[in-house]
């Protein structure tokens, strides 16, 4: 909350207001309303709300305010007849630079912002149009950012002029719906820069206040002003707003602040206005800025369960706040964090279930019964695991332990990384036919041919909701849309007669799967000769399904119907619909409740599908570094030979051998959501003859490193022990 003011630091909201009094000869050369009288600044926290939904039409009582906090009905401001230009308000702040004579620069924001209509009189393309379009704002985006960029480097009275201009603005009655003009002004007052600074909370609070309680066709219209700022200037709204509520969680002064009991509607009201900014966000392809910025890492510091059971517990309504309700602002490592303690609990009731079951039927208890436990033949890997995962389907929210048959391994965590990393590579071999593997976007995507049985597509749902529930990453390529239909809807519907897996599509989705049919149907819908003549297409698209050509029609009588330059949209929307939805509509269903048996969970709702992908497959990128400097030892010193060899041995390697070595060490070749760090990976001496082999404990992140003698030596033992890793045994 800085000011990055030339001319020295505002001083406290609390010695401006008591200043407010000595400063009336700045209004005496313009007509204006009466100007509030604040006694103190305790008087000023203890506001009531000022922004009362305008449906209730409400007014302050006068028994929450004493008299002197009554704000009395201002009248209308005459508006200038010709308002300064932008180069007038240029051209007077470089004479006042030069000359010190600040009176015409003071002049202008003394009037602009002391009142709604000053500032639409200022900042208005013109005066004598409405603009009552959501297209456009109708305000001089350039003069507003010339003057709040100047308005930091003027003097102070001037920067208190224009809060105090501020103050009475908002302390106004209102009487009947805003108009347009009154939305201009809340957009241009939230793009103030002296919001950065904490003492101008108070103000910017009750601003946030009365543009959260808008009704809501004036956010409608606010939404889509946002869309059309500048990157630069919408990010600066979304940083402003993401410092309020830091801050307001964790002063760095608490007696800069109302006490929390008076002021709780603040973080609510700033989480508003937040959402407001995310949805316009949404709307910009690409987005302004990237989905990330608008987490707010602070909220990784509070207690996130008790927000997520307010949230359970009260939904979306207003009568109790919770950050779950903007998850936006929900970081994917702290989302992860609620749906890994959701899934504990689950797993710890349901294991706790069992065993009163047990008991009530005076059956002696066995630990076995607390997990869901998997048995299977490598050589017989995916009709071993259809069927454990079909008999035991009613232990699936336990604990994940697996057992390789003819092995000695015991299951802390390694042998399950192993059975999900063999299990994801058999069922997506192209052989198997379950998947199609598109080289151009390195994905794969549903195979469209019909068959009897779609429980093996269960079994893939079941294996990520699995991976979820476990915190297990998985290397599985889908594109992004996958897991977009994965969300649709977050919830298992009730009603079994309810699509799953359907959603909106478009060529963008496309082309993150065919790249090339992407570009010929953007080639299509761009053509400008007759598309009817020179195509000669129809609403008919055919497939190839074990050898034979099948014909489909994308709606009824669709070999009848000509594409034309009128219908072309009509043709391209229906033909990605059918690729991405209908053509796989009964091998994704089955995926989705697959997932959904295992992941069912108020929780998901909480994320994008982005952060779905992240959190089934964590992150391919490889941080070497990152690794080394999060690296605990055992026996070793990080300063030891033996571990510097390793190290500039690791950093030289190719990434996939890098990748080799995660996987040897760790059961994976993924980086979990935290990143290198959460991997709590551990080199350990391993006091034994230099011609071992290192050893790996993966359900620990442990290497065991022998003290090699040379750099040579430990790179050739190194590179044969992770090339050859598959298979567990005992020592």
């Amino acid at each position: 909350g800085l000011d990055r003011g030339s001319k020295g630091q505002i001083s406290t909201f609390s010695s401006f207001i008591s200043t407010v009094n000595e400063k009336k000869e700045a209004a005496e050369n313009r007509s204006s309303p009466t100007h509030l009288v604040f006694p103190n600044i305790k008087n000023v926290r203890d506001l009531p709300p000022i922004c009362l939904d305008v449906r209730q039409k409400q007014r302050i009582s006068t028994e929450a305010s004493s008299s002197e906090m009554k704000a009395p009905v201002l009248p209308e401001p005459v508006l200038p007849n010709q308002p300064k230009t932008m180069k007038d308000f240029q051209e007077d702040a470089e004479k006042a630079k030069s000359s010190g004579d600040w009176k015409a620069v003071h002049d202008f924001y003394l009037t602009t912002f002391d009142s709604f209509p000053g500032l639409n009189a200022a900042f208005k393309k013109d005066a004598t149009t409405s603009f009552n379009t959501i297209e456009d704002s109708g305000i001089n985006a350039k003069f507003v950012n010339a003057v709040y960029d100047a308005l930091l480097n003027t003097p102070q009275d001037i920067q208190k002029t224009v809060l105090k201009g501020i103050i009475n603005s908002l302390l106004r009655e209102w009487k009947g719906p805003r108009t347009k003009d009154d939305l201009r002004a809340y957009f241009i007052l939230l793009q103030n820069p002296q919001f950065n600074n904490t003492s101008t909370y108070v103000i910017y609070a009750h601003l946030l206040r009365q543009i959260s309680t808008l009704v809501e066709a004036d956010h409608h219209f606010l939404v889509h002003w946002f869309k059309k700022l500048s990157q630069k200037r919408f990010k600066q709204l979304v940083e402003r707003l993401l410092q309020f509520i830091s801050l307001r969680l964790f002063p760095a002064k608490p007696e800069e602040f109302p006490p929390i009991t008076k002021c709780s509607w603040w973080i609510p009201s700033a989480s508003k206005v937040l959402s407001l900014l995310n949805t316009a966000n949404s709307l910009v392809h690409p987005p302004l800025i990237p989905y990330t910025d608008f987490y707010n890492s602070t909220l990784d510091h509070i207690d996130l369960m008790e927000e997520y059971h307010t949230w359970q517990s009260f939904g979306n309504s207003h009568s109790r706040f919770s950050f779950c309700q903007y998850p936006f602002v929900i970081s994917i490592a702290a989302k992860k964090i609620i749906i890994q303690r959701d899934s504990e609990q689950q797993m710890i009731s349901i294991a706790r279930q069992s065993l009163v079951d047990k008991v009530s039927r005076r059956q002696r208890p066995d630990m076995n019964m607390l997990f869901l436990n998997m048995k299977v033949r490598r050589t017989h890997l995916v009709s071993d695991s259809l069927d454990e995962l079909t008999r035991k389907r009613a232990d699936l929210k336990k604990k994940l332990k697996v057992t390789f048959v003819g092995e000695a391994g015991l299951d802390m965590g390694g042998l399950t990384k192993e059975w999900f990393l063999l299990l994801i590579r058999q069922i997506f071999h192209p052989d198997y036919g379950m998947f199609t593997y598109h080289k151009d976007s390195h994905c794969h995507w549903f195979s469209s041919f019909k068959c009897d049985n779609y429980s093996e597509f269960r079994l893939v749902g079941i294996l990520m909701g699995l991976a979820v529930y476990n915190s297990i990453t998985l290397d599985i390529r889908f594109p992004p849309c996958c897991y977009k239909k994965l969300l649709s809807p977050p919830i298992v519907p009730s009603d079994q007669n309810t699509p799953v897996g359907i959603c909106s599509v478009t060529t963008d989705d496309l082309c993150q799967i065919m790249p090339e049919l992407a570009h010929g149907l953007s080639e299509l819908l761009s053509y400008e000769g007759n598309v009817e003549e020179d195509f000669y297409s129809t609403f008919q698209v055919f497939q190839e399904e074990f050898g034979i050509i099948k014909s489909y029609n994308l709606k009824p009588g669709g070999d009848k119907i000509p594409v034309t330059n009128q219908n072309r949209k009509e043709y391209v929307q229906l033909y990605v619909d059918f690729l991405l939805n209908k053509s796989i509509y009964k091998q994704f269903a089955a995926f989705y409740y697959g997932f959904h048996s295992v992941c069912a969970s108020n929780a998901l709702m909480l994320l994008r599908p982005e952060e779905v992908e992240i959190l089934v497959c964590g992150s391919p990128e490889l941080d070497m570094h990152a690794l080394q400097r999060s690296t605990q030892y055992d026996g070793y010193a990080k300063t030891d030979l033996t571990i510097r060899y390793f190290w500039d041995v690791v950093l030289g390697f190719p990434l996939d051998l890098q990748k080799k070595l995660l996987h040897f060490t760790t059961g994976s070749d993924r980086v979990p959501v935290g990143g290198m760090a959460d991997l709590n990976f551990k080199i350990s001496k391993n006091e034994t003859s230099t011609n071992w082999l290192p050893v790996a404990h993966t359900c620990f992140n442990q290497l065991c490193l022998p003290p090699y003698k040379s750099k040579k030596d430990l790179k050739q033992k190194l590179i044969i022990g992770i090339s050859n890793s598959e298979g567990f045994g005992l020592e």
